[in-house]
């Protein structure tokens, strides 16, 4: 079985990976390594530990949407848990080559959930910026999520406490203004929620 090498987890990935960088989701699942890594293209991403705020953050958030989807068939899984983005339909373990561990996700189609994590595209994925963030890491899971067909993806920003919101519009990202504390936000996902944003940032 071949094993990672340091120079194989890189920063910078390109649009398409080179042949010895073809890494798939059977690969993924052979790896024995410490630290949280997500592929995209094939190519191997390792993710920051989250800082205390992020955490914070993702705390506070999971438990307002979790409360709202209560017997609702809308799920919320928080990370650690794989998201396969199958391309063209490829679903076999040998034919994914995108896998990511969204801070949040909301799938509301239960056929794409087993028992390795989602298979498919969430309906809605939250991502909170951390110091660790790499600005290649922010914009592959922009590209990823939007080919992908993620109706619904929230950036949400710790440190200066306010988030965008991309909603899937002809296949493209349109973006909100930028939500700060004193404001409400909806979802078009998820129509009856409603959350104010100072409770996200909440200690």
């Amino acid at each position: 079985m071949y094993r990672i090498q340091e120079h194989d987890i890189e920063d910078i990935l390109v649009e398409e990976p080179a042949a010895n960088y073809g890494y798939t989701y059977a690969d993924y699942l052979k790896w024995k390594i410490e630290e949280r890594i997500e592929l995209f293209r094939g190519r191997i991403l390792k993710l920051a530990a989250p800082n205390t705020s992020h955490q914070t953050v993702s705390g506070n958030l999971f438990l307002l949407i979790a409360n709202h989807l209560y017997r609702k068939p809308c799920k919320v899984f928080a990370a650690p848990f794989d998201v396969r983005l199958p391309v063209h339909n490829q679903k076999k373990d040998d034919e994914v080559t995108t896998v990511v561990q969204p801070d949040l996700c909301v799938i509301c189609d239960p056929q794409k959930i087993d028992a390795r994590g989602c298979c498919g595209a969430p309906d809605l994925v939250v991502e909170i910026l951390s110091p660790g963030n790499s600005k290649t890491e922010v914009q592959l899971k922009f590209e990823v999520y939007q080919q992908a067909g993620v109706k619904e993806y929230w950036i949400v920003n710790p440190v200066e406490q306010n988030l965008i919101i991309y909603t899937l519009t002809n296949s493209k990202y349109i973006g909100s203004k930028p939500y700060a504390p004193g404001e409400t936000i909806g979802s078009a996902v998820l129509t009856e929620l409603t959350i104010p944003v100072e409770q996200i940032f909440e200690n």
